[in-house]
């Protein structure tokens, strides 16, 4: 369910009861659990980065598409779909690193002056890269940079991220532009992902998945949420995970609430651990839920484990090449009905969507909710994470990472097998 990212340090975090653990915590004490063992040896040794050659021909279709839509250029700062582009992996500050990528012509790269050579290590195609000063101003550049493309008027996309500051800027430089969504162009690059992009993505969620194995496996009476988050962070790592990992970890109660409470909570007998883990590789994300009891499940554990189990296998058989992906969501959700759990998104019951898109970011479009009317395609990636919360009991969610094929569902990893063998 969660994600976060960043090249150097964080963009995101969030840290409640339930912990989400990043790198920055990677120094807080344990209260109970053990280092990583050299057992773990790292599966992404053969991970191949996107070659310049498929970042290239990304530019080549957003070109195409800007054509067919008379739109001349497309504006995006840092973040995911710059790397998607440019492969620069840069953070959002006050200091301005953006790009423009023409209808025609080459890209144009305007950061900072002092940034310029870092820009440039990770600048994975062609392109200018445009300097500006401390005492200059971005905007300006900009706007230069649209018109020595030739493009001095018409419709100028900005990426849906980009931050109002940067489009109002360029705003203020220059009023001759219409501006307008550049979703329409983005998501007719990024919504189908290439062999390659899949093969990162099974090689994160193969990380994530032996991961949880080993925490599960090292689980103890009395530990917290930090060490479990930390002992998975470690396990992620040695085993070739980058080091955006994220761990959210909910015992007992919290587990009733999806992303935690600000309660503390510790392994006991009888109690759920829920833990919502991923990482990247290449950039690529996975994101995996397990469920599971410490000691025996009572009978109405069980019942709710297996209910939210159906609810992923009903996800995936309603997923059909054209199917909105809507009506998944809207398949599972009639099923925790029918077991008496809502209605709708109420609760005790289903309180989110089904699931959501994946690949650079850990949440991308197109989403698993009742509304979203896009139309299953193959090569689209989603989590399967239905879920059941009981306020003042606890909850269950089990999420897997799949993607679309002309004949159906392909997941990453396999779903869990029982409560009794839950990773």
């Amino acid at each position: 369910m969660p994600k976060f990212g960043g090249p150097l340090i964080p963009s995101r975090r969030r840290l409640l009861g339930g912990v989400f653990l990043a790198p920055i915590a990677a120094a807080l004490p344990l209260s109970g659990a053990g280092a990583v063992t050299p057992e773990l040896k790292s599966l992404t040794t053969d991970a191949k980065p996107i070659t310049a050659e498929e970042r290239q021909s990304r530019v080549a279709k957003a070109q195409a598409v800007m054509a067919e839509r008379k739109i001349g250029a497309l504006l995006l700062e840092s973040g995911s779909t710059l790397e998607y582009f440019t492969g620069i992996h840069w953070w959002r500050s006050e200091r301005t690193t953006a790009a423009v990528i023409p209808a025609k012509g080459e890209l144009i790269v305007v950061t900072p002056a002092f940034e310029e050579p870092s820009v440039r290590e990770t600048l994975a195609i062609s392109g200018e890269v445009r300097p500006w000063n401390e005492h200059e101003s971005p905007f300006e550049r900009l706007v230069q940079a649209l018109r020595d493309r030739g493009v001095t008027s018409g419709k100028l996309a900005v990426e849906a991220t980009t931050r109002f500051f940067i489009m109002d800027g360029v705003r203020q430089v220059s009023n001759a532009y219409e501006i307008v969504s550049g979703d329409p162009v983005v998501r007719a690059c990024r919504l189908i992902k290439s062999p390659a992009e899949l093969a990162l993505m099974q090689a994160a969620n193969n990380v994530t998945i032996a991961a949880l194995a080993y925490v599960h496996d090292k689980v103890t009476a009395g530990m917290d949420q930090r060490d479990l988050a930390r002992l998975m962070g470690e396990a992620t790592r040695a085993l070739g995970g980058s080091a955006d990992d994220f761990s959210l970890v909910l015992l007992n109660e919290a587990s009733a609430y999806p992303h935690g409470s600000i309660q503390h909570q510790t392994v006991r007998d009888g109690g759920v651990i829920l833990m919502d883990c991923g990482c990247s590789v290449q950039g690529y994300q996975s994101d995996i839920s397990r469920s599971w009891i410490f000691g025996e499940p009572s009978p109405r554990q069980r019942k709710v484990w297996a209910t939210v189990k159906r609810g992923q296998e009903i996800a995936l058989e309603t997923a059909r090449i054209g199917t909105p992906v809507g009506k998944i969501d809207d398949a599972v959700r009639s099923y925790y009905e029918r077991e008496g759990w809502g209605p709708g998104y109420k609760l005790p019951g289903l309180s989110h969507r089904t699931g959501h898109g994946i690949g650079l970011d850990g949440h991308e479009s197109p989403y698993l909710v009742h509304n979203d009317e896009t139309p299953l395609a193959p090569g689209m990636c989603f989590s399967d994470e239905p879920g059941i919360y009981i306020p003042g009991e606890f909850g269950i969610r089990l999420e897997d990472c799949w993607h679309m094929t002309e004949s159906g569902p392909k997941l990453f990893t396999p779903l869990a097998k029982s409560i009794d063998d839950p990773i």
